[in-house]
């Protein structure tokens, strides 16, 4: 499905050339110019103009063909990420989680009303799921979606709620039992999903914490016809004790930002 913008000869330089790259995502990763001018919904030669700009500041690199490409300056930069960090920080812990449960596991964080994989590995005794780090997951009907929403701003949840999509016949698309059932994940520390956004596959989340609140989440999926996912819980919850400490310990040691703390809660 091609993109569609609202742009206005009004929008400032930079949000254009925003625009621009954000033409780009993992099913169309070259395109020609009247590609990008469609996607981006700017004119072929203000397109033109930026991308050209782009290919000087080696945000964008154009091909042989004439297909232009992300370049590997947005790669340098996207290192200094703070998700970047915290991927680096869960590794281990989310090796340990692969090696002790057998199933895959990804990591999630929160990105407007989505929720954003920033790593999975794939386990031996499961389906691997079907997104990649860098694909983006509902929060509503996803494990580690759940985990994130059920500590998220006000104003995330109203979003979500208000846009719950159905995936499957099982998808939970009334806003009271999702709200109850956050409750819930705010008491026991679990989110939990049934084929909720794919036939098959159920899941177990928990969250990631830093000083400043839930940063993260972390998952594990396998087939509904595995027996007692539930097994795989204390292996969660262990993997998720771990990165939760070194990322506070990175935090107070200055390798990651801390996020200022939501008003009228205290710093730490």
């Amino acid at each position: 499905m091609e993109k569609t913008s609202t742009a206005t000869p009004s929008r400032s330089v930079t949000v254009r050339a925003i625009t621009v790259l954000g033409a780009f995502d993992a099913t169309h990763r070259a395109l020609n110019l009247s590609q990008l001018a469609r996607r981006s919904g700017l004119p072929l030669a203000t397109v033109h103009r930026l991308a050209a700009d782009l290919i000087e500041g080696r945000l964008l690199v154009r091909r042989p063909d004439g297909r232009y490409e992300v370049g590997a300056r947005m790669w340098q930069l996207g290192l200094l990420a703070p998700p970047t960090a915290l991927r680096e920080l869960a590794l281990p812990h989310l090796q340990d989680l692969v090696a002790g449960t057998g199933h895959t596991v990804h990591l999630a964080v929160l990105d407007g009303p989505s929720a954003l994989v920033i790593d999975r590995l794939a386990g031996s005794r499961t389906l691997p799921t079907r997104h990649s780090p860098g694909g983006h997951l509902p929060l509503h009907c996803t494990a580690v979606g759940k985990a994130l929403l059920a500590w998220s701003p006000a104003d995330v949840l109203e979003q979500a709620c208000a846009g719950m999509t159905r995936h499957t016949p099982y998808t939970l698309t009334d806003p009271r039992l999702l709200r109850r059932q956050l409750d819930e994940v705010r008491q026991t520390g679990i989110a939990r999903s049934a084929q909720e956004h794919r036939l098959g596959v159920s899941s177990l989340a928990v969250p990631v914490h830093g000083h400043n609140g839930v940063v993260a989440a972390l998952g594990v999926l396998a087939p509904l016809t595995t027996p007692r996912l539930t097994s795989a819980l204390a292996h969660l919850r262990t993997a998720s004790a771990s990165a939760s400490a070194d990322y506070m310990r990175s935090e107070l040691d200055g390798g990651v930002q801390q996020a200022e703390p939501p008003p009228g809660e205290p710093a730490p």
